[in-house]
């Protein structure tokens, strides 16, 4: 059952430290023996109570180090997978954990990938690290699974999920699986909103989230609705069907009013003007509903990391374009095959 993220115990953390070290083929530091000698009547003497002291603390040490070794491997529970390959920017749905614990998640390396307290791995840089889950209340029960993070060029297909330069797509063009779901909006896209709120407040803005992730199912039910009030060639101009939809990656967001009415209002202009600053794209911007199959939408805006959005407002800058679209800019097409 997925929790809230809870800081691993002190003694998890001393279990891990050790297991670093020894992963590295590094030795537990041993506490350095005396050999000062004083002088006393009649010759000197070795400081032999200061040798005996410091012999203890590193046997003490050695035991320590070595019980913290054997039982410091998380074990005891079964994942849907212990290998995973993810691109930079990539986030990976969670392992399946089989056993009923209190899950913890953490990364051994956060610069090469973090995970969120579900269990969803984001990759952050190229190498390789260890993403564990363990039991709060049994910090040495619990599993790992081995990450390797890799740079991604061109299009390239994961699980069913396309991802074209390191950047999850999702249009009509590329579908996503039924069973996708990262249980809402990924924590890096929820903290980006945040900021963006933030920013915008500063600057007298009101933004917020009026529709953020959605599942196949409730996409479902939504496009249907649409289809049956206005028929399916107008609904294909503003829905996206089942599996299709932006909003199952758990990256998208719509603010504020979702009609027609945001246009040209203080914070639609705002949002277009700032919102690659924290790592969004106006998704469908005026006047490429050929390019992006959907009609213009200033609320509608798409995560794609900091990095990316400011290389693609660079590129928009360079085409001399502010409505650049993401298949312009990934060189993809959007439409239903």
């Amino acid at each position: 059952m997925k929790i809230s993220k809870t800081t691993i115990f002190a003694a998890a953390a001393a279990l891990v430290f050790a297991l670093s070290a020894a992963s590295c083929g590094k030795e537990v530091p041993q506490t350095q023996q005396s050999s000062e000698s004083f002088s006393v009547a009649g010759g000197t003497v070795e400081n032999t109570e200061a040798t005996a002291t410091d012999e203890a603390e590193s046997a003490e040490t050695t035991e320590a180090a070595t019980e913290a070794e054997e039982s410091g491997k998380l074990s005891g529970v079964t994942l849907s997978y212990s290998e995973a390959e993810v691109n930079i920017g990539q986030t990976l749905t969670y392992p399946y954990v089989y056993d009923t614990i209190d899950e913890v998640w953490s990364s051994s390396d956060e610069e090469i990938a973090t995970v969120d307290s579900v269990g969803n791995i984001t990759g952050k840089s190229e190498g390789k690290c260890i993403i564990s889950v363990a039991d709060k209340n049994e910090p040495t029960k619990g599993a790992e699974v081995k990450v390797t993070v890799k740079k991604s060029t061109g299009v390239e297909e994961t699980n069913g999920i396309t991802y074209v330069n390191g950047i999850m797509i999702a249009n009509k063009s590329y579908p996503l699986p039924q069973d996708y779901n990262p249980g809402g909006l990924t924590a890096e896209t929820n903290a980006a909103f945040q900021e963006l709120v933030d920013g915008a407040a500063k600057d007298g803005i009101n933004i917020y989230l009026s529709s953020g992730f959605r599942s196949y199912d409730l996409q479902s039910q939504i496009y249907n609705n649409y289809v049956n009030a206005y028929g399916q060639s107008t609904a294909d101009t503003f829905s996206a069907r089942p599996g299709y939809s932006e909003h199952q990656t758990g990256m998208a967001i719509d603010v504020n009013i979702i009609d027609d009415s945001f246009t040209g209002t203080p914070e639609a202009i705002w949002l277009e003007a700032h919102c690659n600053e924290y790592g969004f794209i106006l998704r469908y911007p005026f006047g490429k509903q050929d390019i992006t199959g959907y009609k213009y939408e200033p609320w509608h805006i798409r995560y794609i990391g900091k990095e990316n959005a400011e290389a693609f407002r660079k590129e928009a800058d360079k085409r001399n374009d502010v409505n650049l679209t993401l298949e312009e800019y990934l060189e993809i097409d959007s439409y239903y095959h």
